[in-house]
């Protein structure tokens, strides 16, 4: 069984000495293996099957298929033990009867219109009476608003009021002021009574609300029949003067010191139409605006048009223009002497050029045609400006021009303007420089808010940066006249900057002939 070392060294080669080693070690290696179990002998078995084969390789022989299966029964096998998804039982559950579901909601949280209640439930005894009616409030008190295209009475009606009383109130009011004035959205404030009898609507007690931005009127109850009463409001006319220094953007400086919007848009208009913006002002000026300003004493307030546009340079002023007949601003300095309106060549819109004179490939029609005029681009809305005095020739709907208007400025010079939102002048109206005749919009044949700016020489269209337009005043005034404008202007510059800003006392405002500062005066009584 066992041979030294050196003995198998001495056996020679060949095939006896070949066979005898393998016999030696495979005899030597059973003899000395442990004996396997049931469990290590099944294992080994299976080891050797190579039931795990890689599928990637030697497809299509016995060992792949073997592979195979083994992924198709481990697949059977999953899909087997699948759970279900029945319904797994938490607690068990407890049979809750009436009286304890009542006890749970007395002590949750829930909201009224859910039914929540605090407290106690206590359930009905022979004590419990049914009620045949429920006592209704003595009063109530709630606000109404009058629609766009609202009727006085309906509104009222609507807030629970009886055709009756609603009738009488309007007619009351209607006494007073025309009914067609009250302006949308006022609130009123309506406090009802009890009703006459049941079923019937509840009586009108009081109705309080703001006629006019200086009156107030309230239609009351006394003595069994309603009255109306007007209480006029304290109004403060004080005009509103703003100041500034121009900086680098006259809008934002105006803005940034307070002015509104429309303020500021007549303020640049104004001097636009007497100085260059550009040339004639320069940062370190001071811009005086005063606007003509209303505030009640109740709350609210009216802004109006600008009265006064001023420009100062070193504290002198450059320009001191005051609103006087017409509308047109008037400068006191220069009213008597003839002057130069506007010179060169005059922007009618506050914008960018965007499209110049001549030939051009149409963006709507697509092919190339003559563009008779210059395109400004502008935000929709922005005011259009006649270029120099005239006369409107036509003013209305004109083709691919959409809304459109023309001038004459005498000389055989006119000027036109294209694809207006909205026209502000008629036809035979004069017009002078600077005045406002229409807004920018995108009318006719536009793919976007501009203005088409046309200028005409004997009835031919030319190129608008080849005319300069000169418009000359010579302003006839007699002295007492002058007076009155320098007047004017000095009364408005004692305005300080921020006094119609100051608190108003008392709310309402004695009538005219009264002594007391609140007048209740009945006008008017209806049973």
């Amino acid at each position: 069984m066992y041979k030294p070392h050196g003995e198998l060294d001495g056996i020679g080669g060949g095939p006896a000495a070949v066979a005898a080693v393998p016999a030696f070690g495979l005899a030597s290696a059973d003899r000395f293996q442990p004996r396997r179990d049931w469990r290590s002998r099944i294992e080994h078995h299976f080891h050797r099957l190579d039931l795990v084969h890689d599928l990637a390789e030697d497809i299509g022989t016995a060992h792949w298929y073997r592979g195979f299966g083994t992924m198709i029964a481990l697949g059977v096998a999953a899909l087997a033990f699948w759970p279900d998804f029945s319904a797994v039982e938490a607690a068990t559950t407890v049979h809750a009867g009436a009286s304890v579901r009542d006890e749970y909601r007395s002590q949750a949280i829930a909201p009224l219109g859910l039914g929540g209640d605090t407290g106690r439930r206590m359930g009905p005894s022979a004590k419990v009476v049914p009620l045949a009616s429920v006592p209704e409030r003595a009063s109530l008190q709630l606000v109404a608003t009058l629609g766009e295209g609202d009727n006085f009475a309906r509104m009222l009606q609507r807030a629970g009021v009886g055709t009756y009383d609603a009738g009488v109130a309007s007619d009351m009011v209607a006494a007073v002021m025309p009914i067609g004035d009250v302006k949308p959205g006022t609130r009123f404030d309506v406090t009802l009574g009890q009703r006459s009898a049941p079923g019937e609507p509840r009586q009108l007690d009081k109705l309080v609300f703001r006629a006019r931005f200086d009156l107030d009127l309230a239609v009351e109850r006394q003595g069994g029949g309603l009255t109306i009463n007007r209480h006029p409001v304290a109004v403060d006319a004080t005009p509103l003067r703003i100041r500034g220094t121009v900086g680098a953007s006259l809008f934002r400086s105006a803005r940034a010191a307070g002015a509104p919007m429309k303020a500021i848009e007549q303020y640049l208009q104004t001097v636009a139409a007497h100085l260059s913006l550009d040339g004639d002002m320069a940062p370190t000026d001071q811009f005086d605006m005063i606007v003509s300003y209303k505030r009640a004493a109740g709350g609210g307030n009216e802004v109006g048009d600008l009265s006064y546009a001023g420009l100062e340079r070193d504290g002198k002023p450059i320009a001191q223009l005051v609103r006087w007949k017409d509308g047109q601003f008037v400068d006191a300095a220069s009213m008597s002497q003839p002057q130069v309106f506007s010179t060169g060549m005059v922007q009618p819109v506050n914008g960018h050029m965007t499209s110049p004179y001549g030939m051009r490939r149409h963006p709507i029609l697509g092919y190339v045609r003559m563009h008779a005029g210059i395109d400004f681009g502008a935000a929709w809305g922005s005011p259009i400006f006649a270029v120099s005095d005239g006369v409107v020739t036509f003013a209305g709907r004109h083709g691919g021009h959409g809304n459109y208007v023309k001038l004459d400025h005498g000389g055989g010079l006119g000027t036109g303007y294209g694809h207006m939102s909205r026209i502000a002048v008629v036809p035979g109206a004069h017009v002078q420089a600077g005045q406002v005749i229409g807004y920018v919009g995108s009318s006719g044949l536009s793919t976007g808010p501009h203005l088409h700016y046309e200028a005409y020489q004997n009835g031919r269209t030319v190129n608008p940066l080849s005319i300069s337009f000169a418009s000359f005043r010579t302003a006839s005034v007699d002295k007492g006249e002058l007076d009155a404008v320098k007047g004017k202007i000095a009364a408005l510059k004692k305005v300080a900057p921020g006094a119609a800003l100051q608190k108003l006392m008392p709310k309402y405002a004695p009538e005219k002939g009264a002594t007391g500062a609140k007048s209740k005066a009945p006008i008017a009584e209806s049973d």
